[in-house]
């Protein structure tokens, strides 16, 4: 009975294979391995009857209802070309520095990894807007890469994220089931405000790790991070006003969804709803808001959105079956055989995670993995926003791991012929040693994640 739940995940491996859609994929590998219990006779029909409610419970959870109104946020800033806007003025403005450039980059990404959120888009403006001015400028194709690539996918942990807003939809319920498990009932849940401050701090001091390894460089390999001349700088007579009008902007976008959170003045699916208006607004501002445009953010938003609840809908009966078959007591099992306890069973979780990350997305890692192993790690102590943290900048590292790091597929997309794809693998490791780092520092330090949390709370 207990190689049927292992045998579930290598089927759902091979049927991935085929490039079927994830979704068909969790979903109909669920159906054949339920079908197949009930003629055996090794699954129950009550143990599946709990699909509606599941189902019913995803249409009735707000919380979930923040993905759209993010999505239409940074397709709207993406298509209105407010991050263009942005790109240009901070790049005009550090430039004349040594490493200026690079130092731009990162702040930029930074700054739309907290208007956006999605890794796809930040990488692909990215790479379509600046690459071809460092390489203009003389910087080194890996470099330049690398720092796309890692900047892009900073929309994994920076808040407000896609990735962190299904995290703790996810890991509320895995808190949930862990508190019954041991006999509790939980009074409360895992907030996605909360997750969203915890990733705060350790989004932060990665961002200022980026920053210092580009200053580095600069100082050690000023061939690689060249500072443009002065009079480069100030192409187009751009003047003061609009430098700063295409930094004040996004900024007070940011500070309205993230500090109505902070503030609790807001829940993060109401300073979703903020932020999407706010992004109308920044297009109306900037005369980039049409009746295309509109139309085309809608449909990108529509497509995503469908997307993330098609996969999670999959996932649902594909956990739901995974139980049915004692599933969550084979992952138990297994982790207490572990050694080192709670802290075997992180590395070990740690490691599938990041190993995932290579072949899949976050969202059917998310749903798929997070709800199986979550109430085993939980219920042997660990603490939940550190977790949800942990696993956040675990996979934003895997989608810089070459060879089949997402990131790097796509900036390769969009990179000039003369940019080889040895050029992008080779300058992600630098950026990949410095998230692992980070990790390895939250995993220490776990107050990172859980410090500022507290202390709102309490």
């Amino acid at each position: 009975m207990e190689l049927i739940p292992l045998l579930m995940f290598l089927a759902v491996g091979v049927v991935l294979l085929s490039g079927y859609p994830v979704a068909f994929c969790l979903g109909g590998v669920a159906l054949m391995f339920g079908l197949g219990g009930l003629l055996t006779g090794a699954v129950e029909m009550s143990e599946l009857t709990f699909l509606p409610g599941r189902l019913f419970g995803i249409i009735e959870n707000t919380s979930l209802m923040a993905v759209p109104l993010f999505v239409f946020m940074g397709v709207m800033l993406e298509k209105s070309r407010v991050a263009e806007r942005l790109l240009a003025s901070m790049g005009r403005l550090l430039a004349v520095f040594p490493g200026g450039l690079g130092l731009a980059i990162v702040l930029v990404g930074a700054l739309l990894a907290a208007s956006t959120g999605i890794v796809g888009a930040t990488v692909v403006t990215m790479g379509l807007l600046s690459l071809p001015t460092m390489l203009r400028h003389g910087y080194d194709p890996r470099l330049a890469t690398g720092l796309i690539c890692a900047t892009g996918t900073l929309g994994q942990i920076i808040p407000p994220s896609i990735a962190l807003v299904l995290l703790g939809d996810v890991l509320s319920t895995a808190y949930q089931e862990a508190q019954l498990a041991q006999g509790r009932w939980a009074l409360e849940t895992v907030s996605v405000g909360d997750l969203f401050v915890g990733a705060l701090v350790p989004g932060l001091v990665l961002v200022a790790m980026y920053l210092l390894y580009v200053l580095v460089i600069s100082k050690l390999r000023p061939e690689m991070a060249p500072a443009m001349r002065a009079e480069d700088a100030r192409v187009d007579g751009v003047e003061e006003t609009s430098l700063l009008r295409g930094l004040l902007a996004p900024l007070l976008l940011i500070a309205a969804v993230m500090g109505s959170i902070l503030a609790g003045f807001a829940t993060p699916t109401e300073a979703a709803g903020v932020g999407a208006f706010g992004s109308l607004l920044l297009a109306a501002l900037n005369r980039h808001l049409d009746l295309h445009i509109l139309r085309e953010t809608v449909r990108g938003t529509t497509r995503v959105t469908a997307m993330v609840f098609m996969i999670l809908i999959g996932a649902s009966l594909f956990s739901l079956v995974f139980r049915a078959y004692g599933g969550d007591e084979t992952v138990a099992h297994l982790f207490d055989a572990l050694p080192g306890g709670a802290v075997g069973a992180m590395l070990v979780v740690m490691l599938i995670v990041f190993l995932l990350g290579f072949i899949l997305d976050f969202m059917e890692i998310t749903f798929v993995v997070v709800p199986i192993v979550g109430p085993v790690l939980l219920a042997m102590g660990v603490d939940p926003i550190w977790l949800g943290v942990m696993i956040a900048l675990n996979l934003q590292t895997s989608f810089l791991t070459p060879p089949f790091g997402f990131a790097l597929f796509y900036l390769r997309g969009v990179t000039p012929p003369e940019v080889r794809t040895a050029h992008i693998y080779t300058g992600v490791i630098p950026f990949i040693l410095i998230q692992l780092t980070m990790l390895g520092i939250l995993a220490l330090f776990p107050d990172l994640a859980t410090w500022l949390p507290g202390l709102l709370n309490g």
